[in-house]
């Protein structure tokens, strides 16, 4: 079997290495990856780690892209691609543009599609923006789904896809952790190594298109005002590259000692900062999932959200963007010991760190049919 792995951003390429590396290790199948540099530092960041070699790189980032330019690209990108490789299937992973522009190419050519973390809903269309659409959009043109879980699999089975093609199988998110995090891990960034982390150490991630302008300014305002308030915490900021949050950073915490402005980090150093900060502030999607596998709460930045089996499972909260909610949502996890530890020591819903495993042996089953 033949078997074509397309990504184009960090999130993606953390997920599908578990899956690539798994894939490898069997004898039945050809295994092929294209990235298309939807993001690109990041990205590159990610193969370095797992010592991922694409076969094809399209190579499409450019300054201020926009979602018609990385579909565009990366639609005519493929085409070459999957004419000469012919693939037996192509698989993408979560919601970015770079998944439904890819699943529409391989459905253009009658290529068989596999999704994998099938199943998520926000339930709006516009929130998350565009990954709402674009899971959606992908599922259905996708002949096999793989559902992180039980909630996601009921998603895809309401909204009429037939159950023998969709596979139970949690987060490959979840084992690509195995890989990275260690007691002994030595970052490059000497404020992460100097920072005492048995104080209150918070990460902050905020990044998402339908946070910019006033909710992101209301959510640096809250942060600001429990800073100025509480000598003993500690804010870690790894901004992201988009101009539109590197600017409000810089307008809300240039002033502040105690709120640390660095650069992104790869996925090597976030992992093990994750695995010693107290709690995560974030409007991060894989963020959700990979917290609570190292017994760290998350306050969900955002008014929806499509990993909602965290927010059952008490291993986090949606405080949404006004100020005063993220405010006092920050202040509770701080004062509260009970509230704090009945976040850390929930159970992780997105599974046991083998869903690579049980992927590929689904792909290993359809080589018989």
């Amino acid at each position: 079997m033949k078997v074509l792995f397309v990504f184009g951003t960090r999130p993606e390429g953390i997920k599908m290495a578990p899956i690539i590396k798994e894939i490898q290790k069997r004898n039945k199948f050809e295994c092929y990856t294209c990235v298309t540099g939807q993001h690109r530092e990041m990205l590159d960041q990610v193969l370095e780690i797992f010592d991922i070699e694409p076969d094809y790189d399209l190579n499409i980032f450019k300054k201020g892209q926009s979602l018609t330019d990385v579909t565009t690209k990366t639609l005519e990108g493929l085409e070459n691609i999957l004419d000469e490789l012919k693939p037996d299937i192509l698989l993408v992973q979560g919601d970015t543009t770079t998944v439904f522009a890819a699943a529409l190419a391989a459905f253009y050519k009658k290529i068989k599609i596999g999704h994998v973390e099938a199943g998520l809903r926000s339930g709006n269309l516009y929130s998350p923006y565009p990954e709402e659409a674009n899971r959606k959009l992908t599922g259905v043109i996708s002949h096999y789904h793989f559902a992180p879980t039980e909630s996601n699999r009921q998603n895809l089975i309401e909204e009429g896809y037939d159950e023998k093609n969709i596979f139970i199988t949690g987060n490959t998110v979840i084992d690509a952790l195995k890989y990275s995090v260690r007691e002994d891990f030595v970052f490059d960034d000497e404020i992460l190594n100097d920072l005492d982390y048995n104080k209150d150490v918070v990460l902050l991630t905020a990044h998402r298109r339908e946070n910019w302008g006033k909710p992101m300014e209301d959510i640096f305002k809250a942060i600001r005002r429990v800073v100025l308030e509480r000598e003993n915490l500690e804010i870690v900021f790894p901004r992201h590259l988009n101009p539109i949050v590197r600017d409000a950073a810089e307008k809300y915490f240039a002033d502040l000692d105690r709120v640390h402005l660095i650069e992104p980090l790869s996925y090597l150093p976030f992992s093990n900062l994750m695995a010693r900060v107290k709690f995560v502030v974030t409007d991060s999607g894989g963020v959700q999932e990979e917290a609570p596998a190292l017994g760290k709460p998350v306050l969900v930045l955002r008014n929806e959200t499509e990993r909602m089996e965290g927010v059952e499972a008490k291993t986090a909260k949606l405080v949404g963007t006004k100020e005063q909610d993220v405010y006092e949502s920050i202040v509770s996890l701080l004062d509260d010991k009970d509230l704090y530890d009945e976040m850390a020591k929930a159970v992780n819903p997105y599974g046991d760190g083998h869903a690579a495993e049980k992927i590929v042996d689904v792909l290993e089953e359809m080589i018989w049919f």
